[in-house]
């Protein structure tokens, strides 16, 4: 029998790289397509060798063609972090929109089923508590963090509209806080942030006075969770995430005990717009997918930390940013 053939978009990325592994274990023929604005393709290159793994160096806000079959079509190409979104606004909004749009397209002419990677920004800084997908969000529009919240919500939008319009095949998955190893260093996001610099000997930076809360979902239980999606029978947006919530504060202090390091914690002023609360309800994915996260937050930081550790020293050390200039002035 002929193996199943699935498009990953931002496949160099932290998500992407992982679904590629998964994907491939599973019998898959995996094509890979990233730009590489945020995305490294050190997090494939065991790909590489793999007669059922391809990569495409493609921009998805241009027009995408793949020839012969596709069976699945998951776009994760988008900018996920503030540091980087806050310097490609205008790239993020494009990948959100016009990549979208031309993945839908891709996803009609060959038949295939989409799956959309959405986020909990949509939620905005919410009014309920924990978010539930049939809640519509407290999102500021022409707020800095508009370009990513925006972008998710035109792309839940968009593929609704093309399932209920052309009869599209389509799942939207709304992805809370996930981390593990592969994520950048210097990306922004709170665990790698935190990591980087007690491994750098660095004062841990808390944005507030800490009370603002999260919660942390490993990436095996993130990517197993959208796996289940894909395959499910289900296409409204689905949350998958880990509902065991933290408060930045106490998370800051459990990474200085997990680091065993006597850095001491600083505080600076919250960014606009950041959520107070983030925290999963997940029902809808244990009904519909049979799905909840395994991995403890003790479990997978561990892990997470283990990986950090055995980075070179110089990829510890870097904190500048790629030069975003090119993609920000179109």
């Amino acid at each position: 029998m002929e193996s199943k053939r699935v498009l990953i978009t931002g496949a160099a990325g932290f998500l992407g790289s992982h679904l590629c592994d998964r994907f491939i274990a599973e019998g898959y023929n995996v094509i890979g397509m990233d730009n590489l604005i945020t995305g490294d393709l050190k997090n494939i290159e065991h790909l590489f060798k793999l007669p059922q793994f391809e990569f495409y160096h493609h921009d998805v806000t241009t027009f995408v063609h793949i020839p012969g079959k596709l069976d699945y079509i998951l776009h994760f190409a988008s900018p996920a972090s503030p540091i980087d979104y806050l310097k490609i606004p205008i790239q993020t909004l494009k990948v959100g929109s016009l990549g979208t749009h031309n993945l839908l397209g891709l996803a009609k002419e060959k038949n295939a089923r989409i799956l959309i990677a959405s986020t909990s920004e949509v939620y905005g800084d919410p009014l309920i508590h924990p978010q539930a997908e049939d809640y519509y969000g407290n999102v500021n529009a022409i707020g800095p963090r508009g370009v990513y919240d925006e972008a998710k919500r035109f792309q839940e939008s968009i593929t609704m509209a093309y399932h209920r319009f052309h009869g599209l095949e389509t799942r939207i998955v709304r992805i809370f806080n996930t981390y593990g190893p592969r994520m950048r260093l210097n990306d922004g996001r709170a665990v790698p942030a935190f990591m980087g610099q007690a491994l750098r000997g660095e004062d841990i930076t808390v944005f507030g006075d800490g009370s603002q809360t999260r919660s942390f979902c490993y990436v095996e239980d993130q990517i197993e969770g959208i796996y289940r999606l894909l395959l499910s029978d289900y296409s409204l947006p689905v949350n998958i995430g880990n509902p065991h919530e933290i408060s930045i504060l106490d998370f800051a202090k459990e990474i200085i005990k997990l680091t065993d390091t006597t850095q001491k914690i600083v505080f600076k002023p919250l960014p606009t717009d950041d959520p107070m609360q983030r925290q999963p309800n997940i029902n809808l994915a244990k009904e519909i997918l049979g799905w909840e996260p395994k991995v403890t937050r003790e479990e997978g930081m561990q892990k997470t930390f283990n990986y950090f550790k055995q980075l070179p020293k110089a990829a510890l050390e870097k904190i500048a940013h790629k030069d975003f200039s090119k993609h920000n002035r179109k």
